[in-house]
């Protein structure tokens, strides 16, 4: 008989909250995410690209906003690669590089579209390691990675930042 009532308890909780971790107000169901602009100087070709639909990717896994156009977006995301630093890590005995860390910093600004508000504008900086001696496969493995820290950390902002 325990059971109603802890039954009758979730049902409340359970529509006074929101499980899905997000708080976007609800004039805003869709959001704009242009190519980002490099300024790094890196030279790294496609990294705006991978950052990008990276970023994309993760907005359509987390289904808070819906991905559109900027001329029919409620929002935009837009940013600019600033650095990609690849710098060693780990100096074996010999004065020999054996881990490379690799740290990319970019800065994005929200904007609520409807409103026609800028809501933050902030820098964000993630990185990842990648051992020397392997092919090249190993540092794209370590851009990759970073761009999946960054496109987490921008999308926690953006949805849950309010």
């Amino acid at each position: 008989m325990k059971i109603v009532p802890i039954f009758f308890i979730l049902i409340v909780f359970a529509g006074c909250y929101s499980f899905t971790g997000s708080s976007v107000p609800v004039h805003l169901k869709t959001v704009a995410i242009p190519l980002f602009d490099d300024q790094s100087g890196s030279g790294e070709p496609g990294l705006r690209e991978k950052l990008t639909n990276k970023l994309i990717e993760k907005f359509r896994q987390d289904n808070s906003l819906e991905i559109a156009d900027r001329t029919n977006a409620d929002c935009a995301l837009e940013g600019t690669i600033l650095s990609m630093i690849d710098q060693p890590q780990v100096v074996t005995a010999g004065e020999t590089v054996s881990k490379r860390r690799l740290t990319i910093s970019v800065k994005v600004i929200f904007q609520d579209m409807k409103l026609k508000k800028k809501v933050w504008e902030k820098q964000f900086s993630e990185w990842s390691d990648y051992q020397l001696g392997g092919d090249i496969t190993q540092r794209d493995s370590s851009i990759n990675a970073a761009n999946d820290k960054l496109s987490d950390d921008i999308l926690l902002d953006t949805v849950s930042g309010w």
